[in-house]
Formats: C-alpha cells, sequence, structure tokens
C-alpha cells in the first residue's frame, strides 16, 4: 500500500527579464526570492526562465521564441504552472494563458495566494479577499475561461474559485462591503490603540522572514507564530514587554517584500497604522542574507509611503549566528565585495554611518541581547520623560539574569 503524502507540491517554472530597469544580478536575487514565494505556496520549481529584452513585451511579457521554448518544456515535463516575477497586465495574462496552455501567475497573485493561506483571523481574511477582488476586478474576463479549465491549487485560493459565475457588479458591491466591514473594524482597532493606556509603543518592522517574531518571542516571553517561510506572521500581535522596571507596548506587524502589491498596502492600512502610530521603531534585519542592504532600502522606501519614516528607530541586525564570509588571502589584492566582508567590518560600517542606534544580535540563541534591551530601554525611557516630564515613576534598569 502506498504511503499518501500530506501535501503535494505544484511543478512550476519561474520566467524573469534582464532589462534597461533590471541588471542580471539583480534578476538573480529577485528569481531567488521569487522561488521561496513559490516554495512557501506549495509549489517545486523545475526551471527558471530568463531573457534579456529592453522593456517588456507588452502582449506576452516575453519574446515570442522565448514563450514557445516555456510552452514546449511546459509541455514535455507536464508542467502545470509559470510564474512570472512581475505583476502581469489583464492582456498580458490572456494572451499567455490562450498561447500557452497552463495555469499563469505573476508574482502579485502569488503573493496574494501565500497571504490567503496565512490569514488565520477574520479580520485578516477580510483584508486579503479585498486585495483579491481588486487584483480579480480588471481581470475578470480572463478568468472566466481560465477557472473553468483550472480549479483549485496556488492562486486560485479565496474568492477565484468559490466566485466563478460572478460578474463585475457583484465583486464591485463585495468590494465597497468589504471596504465597510473594514471601516468598522479599523476604527474598533483605532479605539483599542487609544485605551491601551499611556504606555510608550514600539513596533517591530523589517522585511518578511527576519526574524521579527522569534525576537517578539523572546522579548516578551509570548508564543507568537514563527517559522522559516515568507510571511509567517499576518495578524498583528502586542504584547507589554518590561525591561528594567519600564513597561512599554511591543507590536509585532507584516513583513515587507520588494515589489509590494498595491493591492496589499491599501488592504492591509489598518495593521501599517500600528507603525504609523508606533513611538519607536525596531528595525529587524538579518544580516545573514546577501541583500540585506537592499532589504533595508524597501522597508525604508515602504515606511516612507507610509508617511512613519521620521521616527525615532533602532536598527538590530539579527542572525549574527547565520553570518557567513569567504575570508580573503592575505596576498589577495581584489577589490573586497559583499561576499568577504567580516561581520567586524559590517558592524563598523553600518555603526558609523547610521544615525540610529545600532546592535547586533541573534534572537534565536539571544547572542548580545543585554546590550540590545539596554538601548530599547534608553529609547523607550527617553520617550516617556519627554511625554510625561513629572511622572518618571523613578524607572531603573537593571540586566535580566535570565538573559545571561
Amino acid at each position: 500500500m502506498l504511503e499518501k503524502k500530506e501535501h503535494q507540491y505544484e511543478k512550476a517554472v519561474l520566467v524573469g527579464l534582464i532589462s534597461q530597469n533590471q541588471s542580471e544580478d539583480k534578476l538573480i536575487e529577485y528569481m531567488d526570492e521569487l522561488e521561496f514565494l513559490a516554495f512557501t505556496a506549495g509549489a517545486t520549481v523545475s526551471k527558471r526562465f530568463t531573457q534579456r529584452l529592453t522593456q517588456p513585451d507588452s502582449k506576452t511579457f516575453v519574446g515570442k521564441g522565448k514563450m514557445e521554448e516555456i510552452r514546449d518544456y511546459c509541455k514535455e515535463e507536464k508542467i502545470g504552472t509559470v510564474i512570472f516575477d512581475d505583476e502581469l497586465s489583464p492582456s498580458q495574462l490572456k494572451n499567455l494563458e490562450r498561447e500557452m496552455e497552463v495555469k499563469i501567475l505573476d508574482r502579485t497573485n502569488l503573493i496574494l495566494d501565500i497571504f490567503a493561506q496565512r490569514a488565520q483571523t477574520s479580520y485578516a481574511r477580510t483584508q486579503v479577499e479585498l486585495a483579491q477582488y481588486q487584483y480579480l476586478l480588471p481581470r475578470l474576463t480572463r478568468m472566466w475561461t481560465h477557472l473553468e479549465r483550472q480549479k483549485g491549487g496556488i492562486g486560485m485560493r479565496g474568492p477565484g474559485e468559490t466566485e466563478i459565475e460572478t460578474d463585475r457588479r457583484i465583486i464591485r458591491d463585495r468590494i465597497t462591503l468589504l471596504k465597510d466591514k473594514l471601516k468598522i473594524i479599523d476604527k474598533q482597532m483605532g479605539t483599542q490603540r487609544q485605551n491601551r493606556g499611556k504606555m510608550v509603543r514600539t513596533a517591530l518592522v523589517g522585511y518578511t522572514n527576519v526574524g521579527k517574531s522569534t525576537l517578539m518571542n523572546a522579548l516578551s516571553k509570548s508564543d507568537v507564530f514563527a517559522e522559516n517561510k515568507l510571511f509567517a506572521t499576518l495578524d498583528t500581535t502586542v504584547r507589554k514587554v518590561v525591561i528594567g522596571n519600564l513597561p512599554f507596548l511591543l507590536t509585532d506587524t507584516v513583513g515587507f517584500i520588494r515589489k509590494l502589491p498595491t493591492q496589499l498596502v491599501e488592504s492591509f492600512k489598518s495593521t501599517l497604522d500600528e507603525v504609523r502610530e508606533a513611538d519607536l521603531l525596531i528595525h529587524v534585519v538579518d544580516i545573514s542574507h546577501e541583500s540585506f542592504e537592499d532589504h533595508i532600502n524597501s522597508v525604508n522606501e515602504t515606511l516612507q509611503e507610509i508617511d512613519a519614516h521620521q521616527k525615532p528607530m533602532i536598527m538590530v541586525f539579527n542572525k549574527i549566528d547565520d553570518f557567513s564570509y569567504e575570508k580573503k588571502d592575505e596576498d589577495d589584492l581584489t577589490p573586497s565585495s559583499k561576499k568577504n566582508i567580516s561581520l567586524e567590518e559590517w558592524k563598523k560600517t553600518w555603526m558609523a554611518k547610521s544615525k540610529h542606534p545600532t546592535v547586533f544580535i541573534s534572537a534565536l540563541n539571544k547572542q548580545n541581547f543585554p546590550e540590545m534591551k539596554k538601548m530599547i530601554y534608553d529609547e523607550v525611557h527617553r520617550i516617556h520623560i519627554s511625554r510625561f516630564p513629572y511622572n518618571d515613576l523613578l524607572f531603573e534598569y537593571f540586566e535580566d539574569e535570565e538573559e545571561n
């Protein structure tokens, strides 16, 4: 008797472009991330296809020859899903599906599908459903025939599968209903934020999968879900934390990502409000990731979009236990690159150039936690006494022996 598999992964191929706006090195980074997204959604990647074009083809994104090459490979290898690294227009989706006769997904649809899988609470599910309908509406014409042929699997969870027969009017009505529902919840959450008392509010921000939830668990001694997959946390979690004898509120927020779909920024407005209304941001960075500087820039761009970039911030470089580099020989005269810079050199670089307090830690094994906690304490205490100069309560810092 054959063993029943718990989960059947879909076979997929990835497609990306080298263009005037995207170098080959940058494309490799994006495709690595796209493959991790595909794995998180439930797919195994069989092959990557890349093409060098000045700009994407307006009809099929890639050139005709490349499209035929991908189509033939999918037929030979029985691949049912092709994932593009950029958002496709409705006409590109329609043309590609007609020519290739497989399920076509773009980066936005893939991220929306992961969010649909990860949403646990009614609020998160409502936010994701709204984003999916906003994505679906301009693509409704192609979804009719597409969904008759392909049902289920990645990109088909949520409204796409259950509303095959719907028309634009019904979807618009549903979008209006969901927006009204979110307004009510947003108002309730705004009231909750106001009722949290006079404690200073801090928020963990950062790229997805940098260890924010692990750090949240370590600081608050709670049990927030953490996993080595993208977007493990969707729902905002708020915990009371005490360092020394100074209490404050700590919020774990959804991770950011490059090319974040605009639908998600809009529908997750209230989640981002936790960042907007925080008194202090703790920007967590995965120092072991070779593209961590790009991740920092992506987070900063998103913070600027939501007008939260001027807030006090602490830079926490996490995962120093995973950091590795290629040590250069003493007689090697080639210029240094990211691959052969040591952790000590990165520390000097970032502590010199950053205008924010900076610390290097491991959230997993609590390395350098006393230094980080003292830094957080100092920032929270400074904010508290500036806000309540006559109510300082003689807060005093002391190290938690349990962490040493």
